[in-house]
């Protein structure tokens, strides 16, 4: 059974923040531009996996709008998505490549009750196994469904660009080199992550997260 911190509250999220701010002069300037951060703690299991595979490389608009449609269609069990046809989720928005995902996910009989006990490192490796659930995937789902403490998602690009603006960067980092500069956010860099998708919105104007 994992000893990890998991973020179960607002407070949670305060002393994260507090941490982070003690530390890094920059993250707590961004901090007194977005003020309190999102708790953004998500229900586990199936259909918050799925919904996380839908949100890859499409907007949060166009993202929120197919998984609306998944859930009218009742597409949100391993059961249904399995017996769908490609042409019933081609109807709810599905690209061809993500119809394959949902059935692989379907189809891969995941022990969700036991990814709660589960280390991050082996939540990690258990989802990545599955075709269509990539580093981003499994971390947004460690960091949100499962309420990991110190997950990152260096791939993200709302992140990406976040740190490229708050540490004045010449360019977004490289994911490899953002997990590394993710580091020095250890044990709270999933808190790190909800501030620079709140700086993003800040600076942008726009959502970079569901």
């Amino acid at each position: 059974m994992t000893t990890e911190r998991v973020i179960t509250s607002d407070a949670c999220v305060e002393e994260g923040m507090a941490w982070l701010s003690d530390r890094c002069p920059k993250m707590k300037a961004a901090y007194a531009n977005t003020g309190p951060l999102p708790l953004r703690r998500k229900s586990d299991g199936f259909a918050e996996l799925l919904s996380a595979i839908i949100s890859q490389q499409v907007s949060v608009a166009s993202a929120s709008a197919i998984w609306a449609r998944m859930e009218g269609g009742g597409m949100v069990t391993p059961l249904a998505c399995a017996a769908a046809s490609e042409d019933d989720l081609r109807a709810l928005g599905l690209s061809r490549q993500k119809i394959r995902y949902t059935h692989e996910l379907a189809r891969a009989g995941i022990d969700f009750d036991a990814l709660r006990a589960a280390p991050t490192t082996e939540v990690i490796k258990t989802l990545v196994a599955v075709p269509g659930v990539g580093p981003w995937t499994a971390e947004i789902y460690a960091m949100f469904s499962l309420g990991r403490a110190d997950v990152f998602a260096p791939g993200d690009l709302a992140l990406q660009e976040a740190a490229r603006v708050l540490y004045g960067l010449p360019e977004r980092p490289k994911e490899t080199a953002f997990r590394t500069m993710a580091e020095d956010w250890a044990p709270w860099r999933s808190v790190a992550a909800r501030l620079l998708w709140a700086y993003y919105r800040v600076t942008k104007e726009r959502e970079g997260i569901r």
